[in-house]
């Protein structure tokens, strides 16, 4: 494809052209331009954003970099094609813009800084000599590109299993904290009883929302993390919603609702002020309103509050003419989560099997009269008895 042609090419992109708005695909389209036009200080500045931007990303060469951000891309083709309802026209669409994007890939660098070079004047025309090259690279071709879809999905969601709402974006958790089932202590019946809702919500069934409530220390997160390293659960993504994104999350369930992937928001240690009017949001979210309620997301929380709004003896002394119907619909939030599941305390027996069980893995060889003796000296001083609370016992031994 001719160079003038490409640039044209590029300019008319249709169901990639979100691509337009990259620095990387900015750059080549100003430096195309300006070889053109023979403005060869334009291009040479061009050359080097390019380089820049492409190095802001990661990459030196622009061909692995057009294939990363097709592999990644969001746009409406992708997202046709991930949930099988494309169109002959936009297949049509899509692989003209292909054809355009692998003609970029491959394109002659060295061909380029020539004609460059031969757009400054005579005596400027060494500054272009050691300009940077890129490897001319074959794209993969349309039908790999949309198996890819077909198989992995669209978008972020398609390379990430963990994400962050922040109120306004959704961010990438690349190397999330997701503990091995291993590493989890105790609790076995309320783990199982998330599980089993988390697969039934993967294989496509209405479930519950869930709040795991208790005592801190007691692994209510580690939990829910754990969800990801379950096998089985490869179309599982988990996205931690922070107290500030609350008050947008119908937004965020809204632009998850199409996607192939199951989804649980993960609210941590939530509670509510008195005054706090965002808890209306999640009641409405739980509770459901006039749009219906997406079946691949459903909503974890965790809690050390059974209640989850806060109130003082002042609320139940207000002057208010219906404090009692208030106080009881802020108190009933919780009872809006279907599958409410306690982790409370361990009994002093399963702690200190627990204890026993830490020292052993940790290689301790105290004996075990002396181990639990303090052990039971330590939770004296550190009142509630749970795999935290153990941890750091065992801890105290092994660091002293």
């Amino acid at each position: 494809m001719e160079r003038s042609e490409l640039k044209l090419r590029l300019k008319s992109l249709s169901l990639f052209r979100d691509i337009l708005a990259q620095p990387p695909m900015s750059a080549v389209l100003r430096l195309l331009s300006a070889v053109d036009a023979g403005t060869g200080e334009s291009a040479l500045s061009a050359w080097g954003e390019l380089f820049y931007s492409l190095g802001e990303n990661g990459f030196d060469g622009l061909g692995p970099w057009l294939e990363h951000w097709l592999l990644h891309s969001d746009g409406p083709w992708p997202n046709a094609v991930a949930q099988g309802r494309s169109t002959p026209a936009q297949d049509a669409f899509a692989r003209r813009d292909m054809e355009a994007l692998a003609s970029l890939s491959a394109l002659d660098a060295a061909a380029l800084r020539d004609a460059l070079a031969l757009s400054l004047p005579e005596g400027d025309r060494a500054a272009a000599a050691d300009l940077p090259l890129w490897t001319p690279h074959t794209l993969l071709s349309f039908e790999a590109l949309a198996e890819w879809y077909r198989s992995h999905g669209a978008g972020p969601f398609a390379h990430c299993r963990a994400f962050l709402w922040d109120g306004e974006d959704l961010l990438p958790v690349e190397h999330p904290d997701a503990p091995s089932q291993e590493e989890l202590l105790g609790y076995k019946l309320q783990r199982a009883q998330v599980e089993e809702n988390t697969r039934a919500l993967l294989a496509g069934r209405r479930v519950n929302n869930v709040l795991l409530f208790g005592d801190s220390g007691t692994g209510k997160s580690a939990t829910v993390k754990s969800l990801l390293s379950l096998p089985g659960t490869q179309e599982l993504r988990l996205v931690e919603v922070s107290k500030e994104g609350l008050a947008t999350l119908p937004r965020l369930i809204r632009s998850l609702a199409h996607r192939r992937q199951k989804f649980i928001l993960f609210i941590d240690d939530l509670a509510f002020d008195q005054d706090d009017k965002t808890y209306g949001v999640l009641k409405t979210i739980l509770e459901g309103g006039l749009e219906p309620r997406s079946e691949n997301v459903a909503v974890y929380a965790t809690s050390n509050r059974r209640n989850l709004v806060r109130q003082t003896f002042s609320d139940r002394a207000g002057d208010e003419v219906d404090r009692d119907e208030t106080i009881q619909e802020k108190t009933a939030l919780a009872d809006r989560f279907g599958l409410r599941i306690p982790y409370l305390g361990l009994p002093k027996g399963e702690y200190l099997e627990l204890v026993e069980y830490l020292a052993k893995r940790a290689g301790l060889t105290l004996p075990r009269e002396e181990l639990l003796a303090q052990a039971v000296r330590w939770d004296a001083r550190h009142p509630g008895r749970s795999p935290r609370t153990a941890r750091q016992f065992i801890d105290s031994i092994t660091g002293a």
